[in-house]
Parts: structure tokens; sequence; C-alpha cells
């Protein structure tokens, strides 16, 4: 689920673009580009454009490519971008200042977007009469496809849809240049259609839309070019931390010494110095001495609010790739001391506060095989003491050196700072303290200002005491906007591991613009967002925001906006003490990570807690409520007007609320719930006209969904383990703006725990036999998810008028033959059809139109005869198939995997692309034809 998750949300970002373009018509004329100069060749704000522009011209990589038609935007928006990037330490240079004279323009400019990181095409009204921006934008598509270059447009003055149809003043600008093209004898169509393609694919890229203030939106293009940047250069230099090797080394050279024991290895030191990272380093370098190994992350939080029975889970799911259902300490105590003996296991706990937690999870050496090793972190040095660790390291500050470095590296993305900045630069070093968190916090803080707020942050460090961590981390909090700081308190409080794109639905509706603000918390150092695109936050800074609104009331959680901890929210509603001044209410035990193994489904949790409108008739502003296995009566008028998102997992078949008032949602979360399509709820629901995202995972009673009509303007809709629906009603055509839709399911065997423990129960196969006929009629869709549905034979021939449709996964499902519309998909990136068991055949004429495709897979499909013809982008592949020759795969030029396996019969590819191969393997393949270079795949056939 983590790449559905992730994939889901990258599409819905773009959704949410706001951007235009648009350009006319002039007959001649070569676009103005300007680059953006490395790291490498970094400048301080306060270096001159001439100093700088020096280097630019020798052919060096660049971070950012602008392409723009001097004509509309030269001396005005472009000029005003180019000052912004300078100000914020950013080096550019203009083609018509910094080319030499006489030099061949085009090359270098084309070799300037090969070499940059990120390029902005500035599509304004006459940027479609150039035919050199033109070029350049195919160029720039090409480096987005195959290098993943990252690609910002934006729109000045136009609409997306302008330059995709070229259509208004764009399309008459560039239909008058296209004629005049057509009447030159020399003149080749397939430019034009490269041209089209590009603007075509550009129109459906996040963007920016130039409508409004051009200050601001100079602001926030730089913030978002910096973003990007840090975040390669994050990646870059997570591989080689400051000062990390010396403390590495340190505790290895104990770790090798005993390389044959079980070892319990304890790091210790205060809250932000860097244990985690310390403790990843080191499980990274011993990880592939062990089959079996465990990170359990952020105990003392995930104990508190989970319980220990659920990290036991994750511990036993990791080390025996099992589903257990632990139910409590004890048991899950037993469990562990008993069923890991025979296995050598690498396992983290991270951030252990109590004795407690560490017996639970791992108490005593003889509960693993020698030459296990437990790397512990904790703050708390108690833990580690009465022989419980046979080494203890205390992580200490940094020293000045790598504080400096650290520091830089946050503040201008290089390991010094420049000349102008230097003084300032060692002046808050020396204040920080070398603690890795506040250097990366207050880099990120001072990146691209100006000396004098430098100063002035510089003046407010100095008054916090050296110690007081949090009180300075609180002045990156109150540089945040308003809306910024709900962002945090919000993520702090009540979001860490939740996905971005869910969180960010609610924060839409209630007007607090998540794209930039998010954006700014990043930059900021104060979130990260996983590869997952869940939300996560230091504990340091999570201890800072939880802290701010305690200091709302310290005495009176009940005036605080938001209440997190179950214990004290359950408390505050009993006492009928909820007050307008709470925002948001978690009123379930456990985190919404890990909701499988907390409230097992197979498992009845009885009776849960029972809440009147009595107890919420004051709650008049809440946005947010969560819920797992409660119930709701009585007459609730008037009380959940403000009510942006729910979750209400595992709610009762029977719904005992009147004047359930929820027009304003926008995220519905039912999963694990007993209801079904004739639910009292639906009649309350239906009304939710705004209603973007809705998961109903795991409702078992579901038959079908004759409730989505009401849902007209939803983005995202989750059925996966709905395991007794029958039918998707054809009213689903009706929500137009469906982005993402999820059908899979899943027949794993649960191993229980305890009383029934071996006991495997198999899961009810998934009952789906067809999808509508009219499912061509989501013109929006991008993601269509239907794995695992056995009972599902065919795909409906509309498939193919699923015109935005990127990702199609089928593998596990009872599919026999790809339809011949699946060959009109031309925006399918991905294609994943493996153990699709019954998959006879392909349609040959249709698969190689599939010009966007770049990952196919075709893993484990017994019956496939062969290979149809197959499109030339594909970078990954992966085939099983029943023929004794593969195709030529000669003009596969931009593979980088290729994955051929069970291929019992395989004797020969006839060809393979020069490019290199990451993995390829095969059991009888005797021959590759013309194959001049056998040694591009790292794994021979054998």
């Amino acid at each position: 689920m983590a790449e559905s998750e992730a994939e889901m949300h990258r599409l819905i970002k773009k959704r949410k673009t706001n951007a235009s373009g648009n350009a006319e018509d002039v007959d001649t004329g070569a676009s103005s580009s300007m680059t953006v100069l490395t790291e490498t060749n970094f400048v301080g704000s306060g270096s001159s454009p001439i100093e700088s522009n020096n280097n630019a011209s020798t052919g060096n990589c660049y971070e950012v490519f602008l392409s723009f038609r001097g004509l509309d935007t030269r001396h005005g928006f472009t000029d005003h971008l180019y000052h912004g990037l300078l100000t914020a330490g950013i080096d550019a240079f203009r083609d018509d200042d910094e080319l030499c004279q006489g030099k061949n323009i085009k090359p270098e400019l084309l070799a300037a977007i090969r070499n940059s990181k990120i390029s902005i095409p500035i599509l304004s009204v006459n940027y479609g009469t150039s035919s050199w921006c033109l070029d350049e934008l195919v160029q720039i598509m090409e480096c987005k496809n195959s290098n993943k270059q990252i690609v910002l447009p934006i729109f000045y003055k136009v609409k997306p849809a302008d330059v995709r149809y070229q259509t208004r003043s764009f399309g008459v600008a560039f239909h008058e240049r296209e004629s005049r093209l057509r009447e030159r004898s020399s003149f080749d169509p397939t430019t034009l259609e490269k041209w089209k393609s590009a603007l075509d694919e550009v129109s459906t890229l996040k963007g920016y839309e130039a409508l409004g203030s051009e200050v601001e939106l100079v602001k926030s293009i730089v913030r978002k070019v910096l973003n990007e940047l840090k975040k390669k250069f994050e990646l870059d230099i997570s591989k080689n931390l400051v000062g990390i090797d010396v403390h590495v080394k340190k505790v290895m050279e104990f770790v090798d010494i005993k390389s044959h024991d079980t070892l319990f290895v304890g790091i210790h030191g205060m809250g932000g110095i860097g244990k985690t990272t310390l403790a990843k380093a080191i499980y990274n370098r011993l990880l592939d001495q062990f089959e079996h190994r465990s990170f359990i992350a952020d105990i003392r939080e995930s104990w508190k609010r989970n319980g220990g029975h659920y990290l036991q889970n994750q511990l036993i799911k990791d080390i025996l790739k099992l589903k257990a259902e632990v139910c409590n300490v004890d048991v899950g105590t037993k469990f562990i001391s008993s069923k890991f003996k025979s296995k050598k296991v690498l396992v983290l706990p991270d951030d252990v506060d109590d004795v407690v937690q560490l017996q639970s999870l791992a108490s005593n050496r003889d509960w693993f095989s020698s030459g296990s090793k437990i790397i512990i972190t904790t703050r708390n040095k108690s833990v580690l003491e009465v022989d419980r660790v046979d080494h203890d390291y205390e992580h200490k500050e940094m020293d000045y050196n790598q504080s400096l470095i650290l520091f830089s590296k946050h503040a201008f993305r290089r390991d010094s700072p420049p000349r102008e900045f230097k003084d300032l630069t060692h002046e808050a070093v020396s204040i920080t303290g070398g603690l890795p968190l506040s250097l990366e916090v207050f880099g990120s803080l001072l990146c691209g200002k100006e000396s004098r707020k430098w100063r002035d942050t510089i003046n407010k460090l100095k008054k916090v005491p050296p110690k007081k961590v949090q009180e300075k981390l609180r002045i990156s909090y109150e540089a945040l906007d308003y809306g910024q700081k709900q962002f945090f308190l919000d993520i702090a409080c009540l979001f860490i591991g939740t996905n971005n794109i869910i969180a960010s639905y609610m924060w839409d509706a209630c007007d607090f613009y998540p794209g930039e603000g998010i954006e700014v918390l990043i930059f900021m150092s104060l979130i990260k967002v996983g590869d997952d695109h869940k939300l996560r936050m230091h504990d340091q800074l999570r201890d800072l925001g939880r802290e701010i609104v305690r200091e709302e009331n310290q005495r009176e959680p009940w005036c605080r906006s938001r209440l997190w901890d179950y214990d004290e929210a359950h408390k505050v509603l009993k006492g009928n003490k909820g007050t307008d001044k709470i925002e948001a209410i978690n009123l379930s035990k456990g985190n919404a990570e890990g909701f499988d193994e907390i409230f097992p489904l197979e498992k009845d949790e009885g009776d849960g807690d029972i809440y009147t409108e009595k107890q919420f008739e004051n709650l008049t502003n809440l946005r947010y409520l969560h819920m797992i296995n409660a119930h709701l009566s009585g007459d609730f008028k008037d009380l959940m007007k403000g009510l942006k998102w729910l979750q209400w997992r595992k709610c009762p078949a029977s719904f005992e609320v009147n004047n359930f008032d929820v027009k304003e949602l926008a995220v519905l979360e039912l999963q694990g719930s007993k209801i079904n399509e004739k639910w009292g709820g639906w009649s309350f629901f239906k009304m939710a006209e705004k209603l973007k995202y809705l998961d109903l995972s795991f409702c078992d009673s579901l038959e079908n969904t004759d409730f989505l009509s009401a849902f007209e303007k939803l983005e995202v809709l989750i059925l996966r383990h709905c395991r007794r629906l029958k039918r998707i009603n054809a009213s689903i055509e009706d929500t137009e703006g469906l982005l993402h839709l999820e059908l899979g399911s899943s027949c794993a065997l649960h191993l229980a725990v305890g009383a029934d423990a071996g006991v495997e129960r198999p899961v009810p196969r998934f009952c789906l036999r067809e999808l509508p006929a009219n499912i061509g009629k989501l013109k929006a869709l991008h993601q269509l998810d239907l794995s695992h549905t056995k009972s599902l034979s065919a795909l409906p021939n509309s498939i193919g008028s699923l015109e935005n449709l990127e990702i199609l996964a089928i593998s596990w499902s009872g599919i026999e033959e790809l339809p011949n519309g699946i060959g009109s998909l031309r925006k399918l990136r991905e294609l994943h059809a493996s153990y699709c068991r019954n998959l006879k055949g392909i349609m040959v004429e249709s698969m190689c139109n599939l010009s966007s495709l770049r990952r196919l897979d075709f893993f484990a499909c017994l019956e496939l005869p062969s290979l149809s013809d197959l499109p030339s982008g594909l970078t990954h592949l992966g085939v099983t198939c029943q023929s004794r020759k593969l195709p030529s795969l000669s003009h596969l030029a931009h593979l980088k995997r290729l994955d051929v396996h069970g291929c019992h019969i395989l004797q020969c590819i006839q060809e393979l692309p020069s490019t290199q191969l990451k993995s390829s393997e095969c059991s009888q393949l005797t021959d590759i034809e013309e194959m001049e270079s056998p040694q591009s795949l790292n794994m021979p056939f054998m």
C-alpha cells in the first residue's frame, strides 16, 4: 500500500495546481533563458551578478534553468524572478547578458537544460510562437522523463487548458505560427507533434498561476526552488552525515570484537543530539548480516498512544514475517521470549524511556540466538543500567567545526559560509550549542535571508539560556504566519504519521492553503514528508508544539484548541466540559498508523464508548474528530456544522443520531465498520456535497455502492478489502473529478497468537465480478487499483477512454485478457499485472501505442504465451512467459531493469539494449543473439 499511497499523493497534488499558461504568435525570435548555478559555484547574495556570471557560461552544471519568451516577460516578471533568486543566494545568469558574443546560443542552452536540476518554463502568451522556446520545452520534458528532472511551470496570464489544447490567445498565436511553418517545404511535421506533446504534458504538471501579485508569486517560487534543491541536497548528505563516522567507528569497535555474541548496545544523550541517526547508521552497517531485523521507531510516544502490544506485534511481524494478534503485553512477552530463540536478530528499539518497554521487547539475551544485536536509544540513562547493556555510549554535542559544516549545509547548501556571511555564521553557530536539530532548524530558518534578518534572529537566540532547546526552537515557530502555525500544531498534536494528502483536504476546506504552508514547514526543517508521503516531525519539535497548545490553558484542557490524549479527551467529554475552544479531538486509544494491528478486524471489541449530544453541545468549532469503535446517540442539531474530517473507524451497524449535520465534510473514513449500503448514516453523510476523500476499507458488509451518486466532488475512493462487494454502481460516472479508485482485496492468512496459536483463518474471497461498463467516463482518473480481485475476469473496453490514467494495477486478479482499448491510454506510465494466473493474451497492435509507459510487469503470468511489441520508453520490465524466444529489446534505449523469471522454455533473447541493466534472471536461457555487451547484465543468465 505504501506505493499506492505515494502515487495517490503525487496525482492529487496535480489536481491542486493553481497554474495557468497562454501564448500568442510571433513568426520568429529566440527564447530568452537563464540558469542558476549549483552549490559548487555558489556565491552569496552579496556577490555581484557580473562576478558570478563569468563562471556560468563555461558549461557548468546548473541548479535551475528558466525558459521564457523575452517579448512577454523579460523586463517584467522574469526580471523580478531573476533578482528574487539572487537575493535568496542563488546565483543566476541571463543569456542576453552573459553569453559571449558570437556564440551559438541554442546548443549551450540545451546543454544547460540537461545539466540542470530544475527547469522552470514561463509559459506566456507568445511562448508558443518561438521555435527555440518550444525546442527547449521538448528538451525539458525529455529530461523530466529520463533523468527525473524537476519541472515547475509558470503559466503567465494564461490557463493550463489553453496551453494543453492550444486555445484562446495562446492557441491563436500558436496556430498562426503553425500555418506559416507548414508553408515551408523544409518544415518537418514531426517537430510540430513533439511541440504539441510537450505542451500537453507540461500543462498537467503542478505549477504556478501568474494572475495576482507578482511579488508574492516570486517569493513562493523562490521558496519552492530552494526547498527542492534542499531536498536533493539532504539526500546526498544523508550518506555522509556530518561527524557521524567517528561515533559509528567507536561503537563498531566494540561490536566487532564480540561479533559472535548476543550484544545489547545502548546509546544515550539529550533530545535532538542525533541518537536515532547514529543508531540507524550502525543498524545499516550491520544490516546485511541479519535475515531477521526490526527497527521500532519512537517507542516513548507510540507506547503511550498505542500500547506495548502494538509494538510487540510490529516486532513479531518484522522478525517472523507473520501478522500476529498479540492482545496484551504479557501474552506478547511470552510469545517473543519463546519464538525468537532460534533467530539471530538485529533489533533497534528507538527512544526507550522506561525499563518496562525494554523488558517487553528484548529483556534477556537468551530470548535470541547467538550473534544477535540489540541497539537501544534513550534519553534516560537509567534504562541502560543494572547490567542491561554490554556497552553504553554517550552521544555528545558536535564540536564547533562539525557544527559549522552542518549549519552551513542548511543555510547555504555548502560546507562553509560565503565571505559576507562568515562573521554572522560563526556567531549563530556559537550560540546554537552543537545540537544537530537546532543547527538544522536555524540554518533552514536563515537560508536565503538578508543579513538584517540574521542579526534579528541571533539577538533573539542570545536571550535564550544555552540548555533551553525548546525555547530556541520556538523562535522558528514564531516566524510562521497564522496558517502555518495551525499546520505545525495540527501535525505535532495529531497528524504525525498521517498521509499529507488526507490532512491537506481538511486544511483546504478550512481555507488554510496547505500547498504553500507545508512547503514552508519543510523548508524550515520543522517537518519532513517521507517517501510514503507521511508527515514526520522530530520529537523535540513535537513536544514544542504540544507545549504551545498546553499553554493555551495549563489547568483546563477543555479550553485548549486540540486534545490528542485519549484519557484527557475522554474525561473532558464525559464531564460535559467541552467548549468552543476545541477545534480537534482524538477519542481513539491508538494511533491511526497500524490500525489493523491495534484493532484486528476479526476481533470483536465489544461495546465501545458512548457519547451523546450533551457531550458535544458546546464543541461548535470542531473541525476534526477521530473515534474508534464508538457510539453516538441523540439529537446533534447544529453540533457538527464545521466538521471537515471525521475518522470513525469500526462504527456500529446501528445509527442512533438525529440531525447529524455534516455538510462541510471533506474527509470521511469509516474503515472496518459494520455498515452496508442501507446503513442509516448515509442519509446524513450524503448531504456532504463537498466530500473529497472516502475510505471504506474493510467494510465487510458492503455489497454495492448505491450511495456514491451523492458525492460528485469525490477525488479519492478506497474500497479495499470490502470482501462482500459485488457491484460498483453505474452512478460512479457522476464522480467526474475522481482521481484515485482502489478496489483491491487480499486473501492473506492471519496467524492467531495465544489460545488459538498456530490456527490459520482463511479470509473470504472478493466478490466483485465486473466493473461498470461506463467506467471510461471517469476522464480525470489517474490511478485504478484492482489488485487481488480474483473473481474479476475482464476489463471493459471503455477503459481505453480513461485519457488521464497513469497507473493501472491488476496484479493477482482473475483478468484473462487485456482489451484493445488499453492501447489508447497514452498517459499510462505503469502497468502492474504480476501473478495474473489467467492472463493468456495481449493485443499485439495496442501495446506499442503506450508511448508514456515506463514500468511493465508481467511476472508469474504463467499462461502468457509471448510478449507483444513493447513501447520504446520502458525503463522497467518484468516478465514470465511460455515462449522459446523473446522479441528484440534493442529499441528499449531507456531500459534500466530487466527481470525475466520462470520462463522455463526460454532459450533466446534476440537482442538486448546497450544500456546498463540492473538485474535479470532466467532459468533456461542458452543464447543471447547479437548482443555486443553481455556485461550489461549484473546477474548473468543461467
